[in-house]
């Protein structure tokens, strides 16, 4: 018999709250029999958005909403029984096995690293998400986390990436990549260049640097970043996907032969947008932290958010935070600065 998971969801937070949130919990439980969902917010407003819940799905009341513009700091100390809050502290009591937010990148990154604490020899929290190639998919971080990192958060970084990916994606030793202007061992800031020697004498499959055109060819396995530059990439190929999807639309609706051609090649463009769809990649995981948080986007729709909770589940299945403790401790242990 297998384990029941509980995770506990952010139900206010979004772009969208209860309205995308609560009937994404509905479908999600109806299609994975060993999940229980915690609702986490102002119970009223869930209520009213479900009012007969699946017998897998309960309501946890929090009287407090974290808003998209607040920041951090205010909600770290002004917020303690928001949903975001109230959520990550069933995780720390062991009340929930992971918590999934589409809420504040920000608030969320504070209030998890106050209350759930990072794993020794890790100094910040990481955010890692799979991104599609040509072959199957590449896995970045940071996107977001940390806008300017030292050699030994990136070197931590690669690590932690390495063993998500080898836990996720069976590949024993997937191959890890630094993201950098170019592929020569001259180029780039002081911070990649120390951040390579570490790799390199490290025993990760460490194939060395990389350009942003190796995220997407299949070449590389896991990207390294700081989340300045990993950020920017990630928001830099969400616009590029929309764009090319613009341009396809426009192209097919030209005139009529153009139209008859997009009946024809219907199949393949369908094939073609579930590839590049982001909401098959939605769920963000918060690696270092003891304790399992996925973001989600904070536009996601159900579907999106169901991928989130999906990203959570298999988190917790593979106990992700047990084994990036134990390799961090096996490559960072007497790693002078680290």
């Amino acid at each position: 018999m297998s384990k029941t998971t509980r995770i506990a969801l952010d139900a206010m937070g979004g772009d969208h709250g209860v309205s995308v949130i609560v009937p994404a919990a509905c479908s999600y439980v109806a299609a994975d029999p060993d999940v229980e969902l915690i609702l986490v917010g102002l119970e009223d407003e869930i209520r009213k958005q479900q009012p007969l819940l699946p017998d897998r799905i309960t309501v946890h009341h929090a009287s407090q909403i974290v808003e998209m513009a607040e920041l951090p700091s205010q909600a770290l100390r002004k917020k303690k029984d928001s949903s975001m809050r109230v959520a990550i502290n069933l995780v720390k009591q062991g009340e929930a096995d992971a918590c999934v937010s589409a809420g504040n990148t920000g608030a969320l990154m504070a209030t998890a690293r106050f209350v759930l604490k990072m794993l020794p020899y890790v100094d910040r929290p990481a955010i890692i998400t799979a991104l599609p190639n040509t072959s199957t998919q590449t896995w970045m971080l940071d996107l977001g986390a940390n806008v300017d990192s030292s050699e030994y958060q990136l070197y931590q970084f690669a690590v932690m990436g390495s063993e998500q990916v080898a836990a996720l994606s069976d590949i024993a030793k997937p191959r890890v990549g630094l993201l950098n202007i170019g592929e020569e061992e001259i180029k780039g800031n002081e911070q990649v260049k120390k951040a390579n020697e570490l790799l390199n004498q490290s025993d990760l499959n460490y194939v060395g640097f990389v350009e942003g055109d190796n995220i997407y060819d299949g070449s590389v396995d896991v990207v390294v970043a700081d989340g300045f530059v990993g950020n920017i990439s990630l928001k830099s190929s969400e616009g590029v996907a929309k764009m090319i999807r613009h341009f396809l639309k426009q192209s097919f609706k030209r005139n009529l032969l153009s139209k008859l051609a997009a009946v024809i090649a219907m199949p393949v463009l369908k094939c073609f947008a579930e590839r590049i769809d982001p909401r098959r990649y939605n769920g963000a995981t918060l690696l270092g932290l003891n304790g399992i948080v996925i973001k989600s986007h904070g536009g996601a729709d159900e579907l999106s958010f169901q991928n989130a909770i999906r990203v959570a589940k298999n988190a917790v299945d593979h106990d992700i935070p047990s084994r990036i403790a134990r390799q961090v401790k096996n490559h960072l242990e007497g790693v002078e600065g680290a």
